[in-house]
């Protein structure tokens, strides 16, 4: 008789997927922001539109009440629809893509450095009841990669015309010092976007916003950082225009 156990099967590694995945979205976002005009502005539509689905999603699994639930949703549209009006507007003509740019590359250089420093560095919580991942040390890391993130990619746009910032593009004239704090608070931005999102999560039961994008789940989970920036610049460019205020 075989009194041997045979050990439990360990759980299959989605690193794979979570890879291709990530490969191909990123392929999609540097296309899109690579050809501009119509096809960026389709696709912040699109994914406007999917984060504002999956947004309704949670309210409608935590808000009881019909008020409530209405009361949410405004601020869902105001929230997401700012947030693509911001990214939309940054990338017009007058723009040139650039103010896009600099948030979207400031959000990923979040993402990477939050990633980096809080694996190998650990250390104490932000908010583990909202977010349990989620630790200071990646947040200072994620806020070092935004600002090196933001100050590289100035520098490449600036060495792409030739040493010639444009007229008009007054973010390309800000000094590395200047762009790094830049880069430090949308670092921070981006982490309240992230736990806002979790937040929501959580009071409505679920692990993910959606389950659109194998290995890293809904449309909202991948982009909550953005929208908070986009969101907040938006609010920023509409109260120093007066329109606020």
């Amino acid at each position: 008789m075989n009194d041997k156990v045979t050990p439990p099967l360990k759980p299959r590694s989605d690193l794979g997927i979570r890879t291709l995945s990530g490969v191909a979205m990123m392929s999609v976002a540097i296309a899109a922001i690579w050809l501009g005009g119509y096809t960026f502005m389709g696709l912040v539509i699109a994914i406007g539109l999917g984060v504002f689905f999956e947004f309704t999603k949670l309210v409608l699994g935590f808000a009881q009440s019909r008020q409530a639930q209405i009361l949410w949703l405004l601020v869902g549209l105001t929230y997401v629809g700012l947030a693509c009006f911001t990214l939309l507007l940054f990338s017009a003509p007058f723009f040139g893509m650039t103010p896009a740019i600099m948030l979207i590359a400031g959000v990923i250089g979040t993402d990477v450095g939050a990633y980096f420093a809080g694996r190998s560095l650990g250390g104490p919580k932000i908010a583990p009841h909202i977010s349990p991942s989620k630790t200071w040390s990646g947040l200072i890391g994620g806020m070092i990669g935004a600002g090196l993130m933001m100050v590289f990619i100035q520098a490449g746009i600036y060495a792409f015309r030739g040493g010639n910032s444009g007229d008009g593009d007054v973010y390309l004239a800000y000094g590395w010092f200047r762009l790094m704090l830049t880069g430090a608070a949308l670092a921070v931005v981006a982490q309240m976007g992230d736990f806002f999102e979790s937040w929501m999560k959580r009071r409505a039961g679920v692990k993910d916003s959606g389950r659109l994008i194998p290995g890293h789940g809904g449309l909202f989970d991948r982009t909550d950082g953005l929208i908070a920036v986009a969101f907040a610049a938006g609010v920023i460019m509409l109260f120093r225009s007066g329109t606020v205020g």
